[in-house]
C-alpha cells in the first residue's frame, strides 16, 4: 500500500481529525481548543483542496500527464486530475537498469509525458537525463516525505509549492 495519503488534501484533513481526537482524548480539558483548531485547519485545507483542482484543472488535459522519481503521487494524481504513466525508479536507493531507463524515454516520447517530477530530498541527475533524453520538463524540488525550507515549511505551504510548481511546468509544455 502506498503511504503517501497526505499529498491529498482531503485526506490530509483525516490526519487532522484523528490528531484532534487523539489530543482531546489525552487531554479532555482542553477538548474545545482542539475542536477549534480543528475546524479553523480544515477550512485551510478545503481552501487548498479547491485552489489544487481550480489550478490543475486549468491546465490542458493532454498536458496532465507525468513521470515521477518514485511512486509518491498517486493520491496527488488522482485527487487533482493527473496521470501518472511511469517512475523513475522503484522504490528510492534502487537504481534502474539501462533498459529500464532507455524504455522509459522511449514511453516517454510514445506517449506524449509532459513533465518528470523530481523530489527535493532525492538526487535529480537521472530524472535530468531522461527528461533531456525525451523532451520532458522537469518539475524539482517537489516535497513528498518532508517538507523545506519556506514558503513549503508547513503542510499547505509545502502543498501549495508542489502544485505550483507542477502547474506551472505543465502549463509551459
Amino acid at each position: 500500500v502506498n503511504p503517501h495519503l497526505w499529498l491529498n488534501a482531503a485526506y490530509a484533513a483525516k490526519y487532522a481529525e484523528r490528531i484532534a481526537e487523539a489530543l482531546a482524548a489525552a487531554d479532555p480539558n482542553h477538548a474545545a481548543d482542539y475542536e477549534t483548531g480543528l475546524a479553523a485547519y480544515a477550512k485551510v485545507l478545503a481552501d487548498l483542496d479547491a485552489r489544487a483542482k481550480d489550478r490543475l484543472a486549468a491546465i490542458p488535459e493532454a498536458n496532465r500527464t507525468v513521470v515521477s522519481f518514485h511512486d509518491a503521487f498517486p493520491y496527488f494524481a488522482e485527487a487533482y486530475g493527473l496521470t501518472i504513466d511511469g517512475t523513475v525508479v522503484d522504490a528510492p536507493g534502487q537504481d534502474p537498469s539501462a533498459g529500464d531507463v532507455s524504455a522509459l524515454i522511449r514511453a516517454i516520447k510514445d506517449k506524449g509525458i509532459k513533465a518528470v517530477f523530481a523530489e527535493a530530498q532525492f538526487n535529480e541527475d537521472l530524472v535530468r537525463t531522461i527528461a533531456d533524453e525525451s523532451g520532458a520538463v522537469v518539475v524539482s524540488d517537489l516535497y513528498t516525505d518532508s517538507v523545506g525550507d519556506a514558503p513549503a515549511d508547513t503542510y499547505a505551504g509545502m502543498m501549495e509549492w508542489n502544485i505550483e510548481q507542477v502547474a506551472s511546468a505543465l502549463a509551459g509544455s
